[in-house]
């Protein structure tokens, strides 16, 4: 016989010891949860520091780490830009004064292939000047002679110049030599040979001009003594390319390209 829901009910209660207690559970989860957060707050401490410290210079460096770190570069991206300080002194308006190392003896290639291709070797005068300037005092003859040859009267000619290398009235010779980089074929304390990357400017900038200037592509191979306190020119030679493919540019306007070549300077030291 069911029950009927006005009869009393009956509530049954535990012994203490058996009850269970939300109170105490609540307070076994706090110190839990306490402690997580702490773990959790030195673990991050932990990794920030190890990551401010990741670009710190280590304490026993010389401070030349970042030198001798250069050469190393991305994936696929070839050398980094690398060399020793720029030289401070110089010597009939060329850099002198190299280190007497790899990088040094680059660097001096870098500079004397700016020399060897700039318009003073077109005039006899200059042209003998860059040559004693660059060249090591045992070969500055044959040296000498060899680019009086390549810069004969008719290789001026060619360029529209003079026999004295002096350009038509109201035109402007260009002759500039830009390295794009060097490599090192071979080094010793006392010679080193080396390739230098180059484009170059070559023509007659201004309105009349037959002679237009136009890039080229070459690689200058410079053998290289220690001599006197510097790197010295001993040798070359030259060859044409690599060139890239030409871009997709407009050519200036004879104007533009006079304006350019009378307003910006070359470069003395090029690495």
């Amino acid at each position: 016989m069911p029950l009927s829901d006005d009869q009393p009910h009956t509530r049954t209660r535990l012994p203490v010891g058996e009850q269970p207690s939300s109170q105490s559970n609540q307070r076994q989860s706090r110190p839990l949860r306490t402690l997580l957060t702490i773990l959790v707050v030195v673990t991050l401490l932990v990794i920030a520091i190890s990551i401010a410290n990741r670009g710190k210079p280590d304490p026993g460096d010389s401070g030349h780490s970042a030198d001798r770190a250069a050469p190393s570069a991305a994936s696929g991206a070839g050398p980094a830009p690398s060399g020793d300080q720029p030289v401070t002194t110089t010597a009939n308006g060329i850099a002198s004064g190299f280190p007497h190392s790899d990088q040094g003896a680059q660097s001096a290639a870098a500079n004397y292939a700016v020399a060897i291709g700039s318009a003073d070797m077109f005039r006899t005068d200059s042209r003998h000047t860059i040559v004693a300037t660059i060249a090591d005092p045992g070969a500055v003859a044959t040296l000498q002679s060899r680019l009086d040859q390549g810069f004969s009267p008719e290789t001026a000619a060619r360029y529209g110049l003079d026999a004295q290398g002096r350009a038509p009235k109201n035109l402007t010779f260009v002759s500039r030599t830009v390295p794009v980089g060097t490599k090192s074929t071979g080094y010793n304390d006392g010679e080193a040979k080396v390739e230098v990357w180059c484009t170059g400017l070559t023509g007659l900038a201004g309105q009349l001009s037959v002679q237009p200037v136009t890039t080229n592509w070459f690689t200058l191979t410079l053998a290289l003594r220690w001599t006197g306190g510097d790197w010295k020119v001993t040798d070359f030679s030259s060859k044409q390319g690599p060139a890239p493919m030409p871009g997709d540019q407009q050519a200036a306007t004879a104007d533009e390209i006079t304006g350019a070549v009378q307003q910006f300077g070359g470069f003395r030291y090029a690495r």
